[in-house]
């Protein structure tokens, strides 16, 4: 795993072979954060990981200057691989939480200013997350969430869906709130 920009850039994290993960390969992070450095002010920028698997994504945003990103994961081995690598980093920014993530956004009270969710793609119940986000008020106004799936997902239908990205076989839809 490579964080690509910002105070830990070009900093390595060796992924143990028994993780599960599917990390959110190199070209798909280095666009999506192409647009995102137009769209957030990293300081100023409170961020939610769902379905953290390595913590790839909320390690990129914590080098990027955000202040406070939860990182949701449920797999044991991958949250102890979270919590190793924010040891290892110093990354006092990074508060992870070991949690199902559709019980936890539904007892989530505090909202976000980008939320990213990268869950697996063949997990029942993908399709019901930009809604309960929405319904749960879960975003600052102004707040951008990206939601990462396959080809066979279409999220076009959905309120407040602004655009999907590709990425070779990664899409990214994007909702602004």
């Amino acid at each position: 795993m490579r964080i690509i920009s910002g105070k830990y850039k070009s900093r390595r994290i060796q992924v143990p072979a028994n993780l599960k993960a599917r990390p959110t390969t190199d070209f798909a992070k280095e666009g999506l954060f192409d647009i995102l450095e137009n769209r957030l002010n990293w300081e100023e920028t409170t961020a939610l990981d769902l379905f953290s698997g390595t913590g790839s994504i909320a390690f990129e945003l914590i080098s990027r200057g955000c202040t406070y990103v939860v990182s949701v994961e449920q797999n044991q081995n991958h949250f102890n691989f979270i919590c190793q690598s924010q040891e290892k980093l110093g990354a006092r920014e990074l508060f992870p939480v070991k949690a199902d993530v559709f019980k936890y956004l539904r007892s989530l009270k505090q909202p976000f200013d980008f939320i990213f969710a990268d869950p697996p793609y063949e997990l029942p119940g993908i399709d019901s997350l930009p809604t309960l986000i929405l319904e749960r008020n879960l975003l600052k106004p102004d707040g951008l969430f990206v939601l990462e799936h396959s080809k066979k997902f279409n999220f076009s239908h959905l309120p407040n869906f602004k655009e999907e990205r590709k990425y070779g076989n990664v899409h990214f839809s994007f909702f602004a709130f």
